[in-house]
């Protein structure tokens, strides 16, 4: 079996400006010049097919704010957005979607209650749904789940919630080690090969710590069915174009159907 990869560059939105966050740190903000529906259109115009769209102020506090945004980006681009921050609640999800959502991003609603996000992959289908595991590592060793923009502890593990969701039928898993996220050292590359091997059949996002095309490579490499690019891709440190030539090149075998 061949396993599909997809490149999702991703913008960050705060006040409505494009920044990062320096390990989910929201008092270690960069602040980026353009526009965010400006930078959707060069991500476009690069051959881009989907975008990843973040709200960080929905992210800590609740209540999606940017759904004029993505309805221009999604009207306008031609790009399928993946997006969330906020989203609590069914009604929440139904909105983006409506509003051009390709695919709804869930994060501390899923930690916190996942027999509710179970029952959302049922109702809008497992490719519409994004199930956000975002996690630190622990000096006992075991990959912890924060919510609330990473604010918050939950006390929930990793391993434990990412088999609820395998047996479930998930497709779509965003994982980010938060203590890469911005920082420019790498993807966790140990930690996306145990998540494709515990989790057969679903497409596992790498996202924390991209800092140059080979690091998308070796993201694809390591079974991972996409990439998110962050920090790194807004400061120009790579061409998205060399990225997606990684995305369109020959198909990887997926390890686990050998």
């Amino acid at each position: 079996m061949q396993q599909q990869f997809t490149v999702y560059p991703a913008i960050d939105v705060r006040e409505g400006r494009v920044v990062r966050l320096r390990q989910g740190d929201y008092a270690q903000e960069t602040r980026y010049p353009d526009a965010p529906l400006e930078v959707a259109r060069r991500y476009a115009a690069a051959g881009a097919s989907w975008l990843h769209l973040v709200d960080l102020d929905a992210a800590r506090d609740g209540g999606y704010t940017l759904a004029a945004l993505l309805r221009d980006i999604s009207g306008s681009t031609g790009l399928r957005v993946q997006t969330g921050g906020g989203v609590r609640d069914e009604a929440a999800v139904e909105a983006l979607l409506e509003a051009g959502a390709a695919r709804v991003v869930v994060g501390s609603v899923a930690v916190r209650e996942p027999s509710r996000v179970i029952g959302w992959l049922s109702r809008f289908g497992v490719e519409r749904i994004t199930v956000a595991l975002d996690a630190r590592l622990g000096a006992d060793g075991r990959w912890r789940l924060p919510v609330a923009g990473w604010t918050q502890g939950s006390g929930l593990e990793l391993e434990t919630l990412l088999k609820a969701y395998t047996d479930a039928g998930l497709r779509h898993l965003l994982c980010t080690d938060i203590d890469r996220d911005g920082m420019l050292a790498g993807p966790n590359l140990a930690l996306y090969r145990t998540l494709v091997e515990q989790a057969p059949g679903v497409l596992v996002q790498a996202s924390g710590g991209v800092r140059d095309v080979a690091d998308v490579s070796a993201a694809r490499e390591a079974g991972c069915g996409g990439a998110v690019l962050g920090k790194a891709l807004l400061d120009g440190r790579f061409d998205l174009a060399d990225a997606l030539a990684v995305e369109r090149a020959s198909p990887v075998v997926d390890p686990s159907s050998c």
